[in-house]
């Protein structure tokens, strides 16, 4: 949904801009129907980094918490990248793949269905 301004001539200054980051773009990265996570992640990451460093190193951060992290089976979860299907390639970089700042990945586990079933 589109923010409007309250006056036509109002000039804000944009503070989540990519040059604001330091070379890092945000990536926000959602685990769908397990709501123990009330929103996606937001993580600050070097385009250059490998899809497989952002599921193995940077999302376990926030993901592990949940009883069911470790029960994934990776091959057989689904991916959306900004509401599209998308297939990561592990060895890829962030850029190379098409996320970009403020790109939103959600994942799905087909066989996990939220904590207690939570999810369903």
């Amino acid at each position: 949904m589109p923010v409007y301004a309250i006056t036509p001539d109002y000039k804000g200054d944009v503070k989540d801009r990519v040059e604001n980051f330091h070379g890092n773009q945000i990536v926000y990265v959602g685990w769908d129907h397990h709501l123990m996570f009330c929103a996606a992640f937001a993580y600050p990451l070097p385009p250059e980094t490998l899809f497989r460093a952002l599921r193995d190193e940077v999302m376990p951060e926030g993901f592990s918490l949940h009883p069911e992290w470790s029960k994934i089976d990776w091959s057989k979860a689904t991916w959306l990248l900004d509401g599209q299907p998308f297939e990561p390639q592990l060895d890829v970089s962030l850029k190379d793949q098409g996320i970009g700042h403020k790109s939103l990945l959600r994942f799905q586990t087909p066989d996990l269905k939220g904590y207690k079933g939570a999810g369903v």
